[in-house]
């Protein structure tokens, strides 16, 4: 992923908090020989203090025997994503139909080191982090192994947990573009009004008053 300067995070808490409420990606796994990587959809859970995400997939899925061969993993996540019409970034003096299109969008990339979790009580473990994470008011049983209600489905499962080894982290909103192209692009943004439009809009005003 090219990160341009003007796209890079401010620091570090800048993706920490946006990795905190964008908690669903694309899990990249090296193919076996003569096979395709493996792009798996994955809910997680980012654990900032510990350096890892927190996932689970079911038994049969197909990637386990090549995560197993080669444990080193991509986990992307990508969203607030918009098209930007070109007339709206046309610079000063420019002819608007002149103005390059282009898509905004915001892209975490966590470099991992994969570990399967087989053990009963620890994908119990693993499974109350998660669900603490995306259901933090409650209302469902806690996982414990050999216990009801989920303890006879922990083996239908494996649990991943992934350690962070490098991150990659990106927010393209309009930061090389000057003061009256971005102006233009936030009257657009807002006037436009569609799906994403006011979360671009709000990356756009925060980084620039950053």
């Amino acid at each position: 992923m090219l990160i341009h300067p003007w796209d890079a995070p401010h620091d570090d808490a800048e993706w920490h908090r946006w990795l905190a409420v964008h908690d669903f990606g694309q899990l990249a796994v090296n193919g076996l020989p003569g096979e395709p990587p493996y792009v798996q959809p994955l809910h997680f859970a980012y654990d900032a203090k510990r350096g890892e995400a927190l996932g689970h997939l079911a038994r049969p899925n197909p990637l386990w025997a090549a995560l197993e061969a080669n444990p080193d993993v991509l986990l992307s996540v990508v969203d607030d994503y918009v098209y930007v019409p070109g007339p709206w970034q046309a610079a000063p003096g420019v002819p608007s139909e002149h103005g390059v299109p282009t898509s905004f969008y915001a892209a975490v990339q966590l470099r991992c080191l994969a570990r399967i979790v087989d053990d009963p009580a620890e994908k119990a473990d693993l499974l109350n982090r998660q669900i603490g994470h995306f259901q933090p008011e409650g209302g469902s049983a806690p996982a414990a192994a050999d216990e009801a209600p989920y303890g006879r489905m922990l083996p239908g499962i494996r649990g991943l947990r992934l350690e962070v080894m490098d991150v990659r982290a990106k927010f393209k909103y309009a930061g090389n573009k000057t003061d009256q192209v971005q102006d233009r692009i936030a009257a657009g943004l807002a006037g436009r009004n569609g799906a994403g439009d006011a979360t671009a809009l709000e990356h756009l005003r925060r980084r620039r008053g950053a």
